[in-house]
């Protein structure tokens, strides 16, 4: 048996178990990344996309995701990718570390400053993350890490030297909403963002939910916290207030009044200099 130290969860795998984040699983007692290099999407994407809005703009950089993820997000866009595992895979394809970085290399010509890890949880396979930045790092180039933020801080110590910017899901401000709906940890989040800061450059993205995280009140906690955050790190923290779609488990639901998330964005700029609105 093993013990899952990448994230909050410790799982407790058996041979051959799966953890919840139906990417890792128990192989000679130990925990490893099953979808190691098992990639099911990869574009040139402007930066801007990631959202990133304040690193490198008006470039592009090579998009790569796997499958996989730690948290349940009923509203998840891209569920066919997070909540699938290696039974049930999407369609993808084996690509090493080496030729990820060529591709990246490859597309120098086209305006590619680099990588960026995205699309399901990419630090389920964090080795894979670890193994290729630093063969782009290595190649000049930059490395974007696209997360929710729910592993443990070792975690980011083995990414430290390689990682240029993330953005990060802040998805509310509310430890219930985090236990209860997300399966998450709330303060293991925090946690992360906050090392995240001390060593690259981060923007933080919150998904405005009706009726759920869309109150004034928690918008001005959240805000508040970053703003507390900027004032200890002496950098400046972009927050992207972002409307809802329908999908996954809330594809039922109405999406966001687009002057929900103006009047948040505005809640928040009473502390924070860098809000966009997103989706809008």
């Amino acid at each position: 048996m093993a013990v899952c130290e990448v994230c909050f969860r410790h799982c407790e795998l058996n041979e051959g178990e799966v953890g919840a984040c139906r990417a890792r699983v128990c192989r000679e007692g130990k925990s490893v990344a099953d979808n190691y290099g098992m990639i099911t999407s990869l574009a040139l994407d402007p930066i801007e996309k990631k959202p990133l809005y304040r690193f490198e703009p008006g470039s592009l950089i090579l998009s790569v995701g796997s499958y996989g993820c730690n948290l349940k997000c009923p509203f998840c866009q891209n569920v066919e990718i997070s909540l699938a595992d290696g039974r049930n895979k999407p369609e993808g394809e084996y690509v090493s570390p080496e030729e990820l970085c060529s591709v990246a290399v490859r597309y120098k010509n086209r305006g590619n400053i680099g990588v960026a890890y995205t699309y399901n949880e990419p630090l389920v396979s964090y080795e894979y993350v670890r193994d290729a930045a630093k063969l782009v790092k290595r190649a000049g180039m930059k490395n974007v890490l696209v997360t929710n933020g729910s592993v443990m801080p070792e975690i980011l110590d083995e990414l430290s030297l390689y990682i240029d910017a993330m953005n990060i899901d802040l998805k509310c401000f509310n430890e219930k909403y985090y236990r209860d709906v997300l399966k998450g940890d709330f303060a293991a989040v925090k946690e992360f963002i906050v090392k995240a800061v001390s060593f690259c450059h981060v923007e933080l993205t919150t998904l405005i939910i009706p009726d759920e995280n869309d109150s004034d009140e928690e918008m001005e906690e959240l805000s508040d916290w970053v703003h507390e955050l900027e004032l200890s790190s002496g950098k400046s923290i972009a927050l992207h207030v972002t409307r809802f779609f329908p999908r996954s488990l809330y594809s039922d639901r109405m999406p966001t009044e687009v002057g929900k998330v103006y009047r948040l964005a505005e809640v928040a700029r009473k502390k924070l200099k860098y809000v966009y609105e997103g989706n809008v």
